[in-house]
């Protein structure tokens, strides 16, 4: 079955970085963009970036710009999210979301929780 599986959360002080992995399973991944999505408590999930199913195109929110890199391995069946000089306000639980570049079929997962605080 279709699975998403995001790892690499955890409590981070401001500043500083994690790495977001994604591992995909059930689906061809090469044929899916990818996505990252964020939602912090009592606001709404908002796209963080996105990169193209070759990983020729990505693309930012303006708030991570310059700190945040998507990257995918299509070997792996993996997306990553680098994200360096994080804030508080980068606080969210983050959602990984695969959407096929013909149907537009969406698959989500359940999430990791990124905590940047001192």
């Amino acid at each position: 079955q279709v699975q998403l599986v995001e790892s690499g959360g955890g409590l981070v002080q401001p500043g500083g970085s994690l790495r977001l992995s994604c591992a995909a399973s059930g689906f061809t991944f090469s044929n899916y963009h990818m996505s990252w999505y964020r939602q912090a408590p009592g606001k709404e999930r908002e796209l963080v970036a996105t990169i193209t199913s070759a990983g020729v195109m990505t693309n930012y929110a303006d708030s991570v710009k310059g700190r945040f890199t998507i990257s995918r391995d299509n070997a792996k069946n993996t997306v990553y999210l680098q994200m360096n000089s994080l804030k508080p306000e980068d606080t969210a639980r983050y959602y990984c979301n695969a959407k096929n570049k013909y149907t537009g079929i969406t698959f989500w997962g359940t999430g990791t929780l990124v905590t940047v605080s001192s």
